[in-house]
Formats: structure tokens, C-alpha cells, sequence
């Protein structure tokens, strides 16, 4: 999809200070150089410090996640029409992607697509 625009998953403003680094950035960057798609490091924006979700249920994840990433109010006419390709390091629920994928589709995106790094494994 030659039209196709990767985005990583945003950290909030003060885990990026603290982590120095967004690990989905620079998995989304190098996909980018690798496919020549464009890359829109700060397409979304975690407006919310959200709690670490390890240990929540589903559900209280997509609740904690509510209302907390937007599209960057000057990247959103990137999105009119256009595919995205969120990209993220680790799916755990994959409430964080959703939270992403729905702010995306609200500022005019066509269809979502998800790259994952990892996938944490249920416990049977």
C-alpha cells in the first residue's frame, strides 16, 4: 500500500524523559528506511500519564486507556484517507492499539494495520 503512513504507539512526555527513548519509534523508523513508507514519530500523542498496566484485566486496561491518545492536533491532516500502520513493541491485551486505532479512524484514517514486535502469551 503505496500511500500507507507507520506511526508508532506514543510514550506520555514524562516516560519518554525517563526511558530517554520510544522502542516503538525506533522499531517504526527503521520499518520505515526498510519499506520507504513514510513515518510520523509523533502522528499520536499520549495526553494522559497513564499507570503501568501490568496486572490489569482487559477491561480495566481499555478503561485506563480511555480518552487517553489523540492525534497530534497538527499531524491530523496527515490521515485524511490514509492507511495506518501502528507499530508497538509488545501486545499484551492490545487495548493500547485499540485506544490508538480509534483516534486514528475518528480523524479521518481509512484502514488500521498492526505490527507487533512481541505478544505476551496467556497463561492456559
Amino acid at each position: 500500500m503505496p500511500d500507507m503512513l507507520i506511526a508508532p504507539v506514543p510514550l506520555h512526555w514524562t516516560r519518554l524523559i525517563k526511558r530517554r527513548y520510544n522502542q516503538s519509534a525506533l522499531l517504526a523508523q527503521n520499518l520505515g528506511r526498510e519499506t520507504g513508507l513514510p513515518v510520523c514519530p509523533d502522528l499520536l500523542v499520549r495526553k494522559l500519564r497513564t499507570p503501568v498496566l501490568d496486572g490489569k484485566t482487559a477491561a480495566e486496561r481499555v478503561e485506563v486507556l480511555m480518552n487517553a491518545i489523540s492525534v497530534h492536533p497538527k499531524r491530523g491532516h496527515h490521515l485524511a484517507g490514509r492507511d495506518v500502520l501502528l507499530v508497538d513493541d509488545v501486545m499484551t491485551s492490545g487495548a493500547t492499539l485499540s485506544a490508538c486505532a480509534r483516534a486514528c479512524l475518528a480523524s479521518g484514517a481509512n484502514h488500521i494495520f498492526v505490527l507487533v514486535l512481541a505478544r505476551v502469551a496467556k497463561d492456559a
